[in-house]
């Protein structure tokens, strides 16, 4: 697999310089027959990866692809690193072996064949074009004291994306991030151990950076990435920021709660202020939004007063 792997590799090296490249070129670097650079091209579309083939010119990426730099990576994240270019899940792989980490440790994969979203639903996962990404906490205050983590999470992200200079990001209730009111960024947090014991978490990532339109096609909602914002990002130096950011912030949700992260959350947050309503099964509730409380509850206000609202079947939506 690995040997498979470090030729697909080579092969969108040399496509990632832009423009076409003939299959000759590319059998003669990788040491392969022109047949079997066929069949590597055949299986990077089969992982999502656009590939324009002409007759005459050769092969073409529709977008370059960036990939990690695994060992820039390990050596600039003082935690565990673990690196796949094809994973089921992250959060899976993490999850199956919750005992052997410490807080801190990420998992990161170029591919995901079992990509999952919040209630079940999947992430699309093309090899390379997105991050995906799982980071271990061990919450030694246990799971009731890990209500409204999932925001913290995504003031982290925000503040990292800012940093990139991203303008325009923001954040949805309870833990999605917007790029000008479309989807860019989800967090999945899952967990094992004890109420009022030490909590495994297994806090996973998907951050959208170059959508293909096939791709897109396939997302049942309005989305973004970051291929028009940011020429040339680098996934590396976005990892390692975000670990670092994570680290800190999870840090200080451990030792104060989601007190320091309200006016975080206030500043970011897409529908503040405005008029929203929340989906609850077949029940609707109206009202202004007025950020959260320190249990990581929306706050809704409606005839005068303030209510607060929590629990994993709630959707917000705008009023309008």
């Amino acid at each position: 697999m690995k040997e498979q792997w470090d030729r697909k590799r080579a092969i969108i090296a040399a496509l990632n310089t832009g423009g076409f490249v003939s299959g000759e070129l590319l059998a003669n670097q990788a040491g392969i027959s022109r047949a079997a650079i066929g069949k590597h091209i055949a299986s990077l579309e089969e992982y999502g990866i656009e590939v324009f083939s002409v007759k005459g010119k050769g092969y073409k990426l529709a977008s370059k692809i960036s990939l990690i730099d695994e060992s820039r990576l390990k050596n600039e994240i003082n935690h565990r690193c673990f690196y796949f270019d094809e994973i089921p899940s992250t959060n899976a792989f993490f999850l199956k072996n919750v005992e052997d980490l410490n807080s801190g440790d990420i998992c990161v994969a170029e591919y995901q064949s079992a990509g999952r979203g919040r209630r079940g639903r999947s992430w699309v996962s093309p090899y390379g074009c997105h991050l995906y990404c799982s980071m271990y906490w061990n919450l030694s205050q246990g799971m009731a004291k890990a209500a409204g983590l999932s925001l913290v999470v995504a003031c982290s992200l925000v503040k990292v994306l800012e940093s990139f200079g991203v303008e325009g990001v923001g954040v949805k209730w309870p833990n999605d991030i917007y790029l000008n009111d479309k989807k860019l960024a989800g967090v999945l947090i899952e967990m094992s151990g004890q109420a009022d014991g030490h909590c495994h978490l297994v806090i996973g990532i998907g951050i959208n950076i170059s959508m293909s339109k096939g791709q897109g096609e396939k997302i049942d909602q309005p989305w973004s990435d970051l291929s028009d914002l940011t020429v040339g990002l680098s996934k590396t130096d976005l990892m390692i920021a975000l670990q670092k950011q994570l680290f800190v912030d999870l840090n200080e949700f451990e030792l104060a709660g989601m007190k320091p992260f309200l006016l975080r959350w206030q500043d970011v947050d897409i529908f503040y202020g405005k008029e929203v309503k929340l989906l609850m099964g077949e029940n609707q509730v109206f009202g202004v939004c007025r950020g959260i409380d320190e249990t990581g509850a929306i706050l809704l206000e409606s005839g005068g007063r303030v209510e607060a609202f929590v629990g994993g079947e709630i959707t917000l939506r705008s009023a309008t």
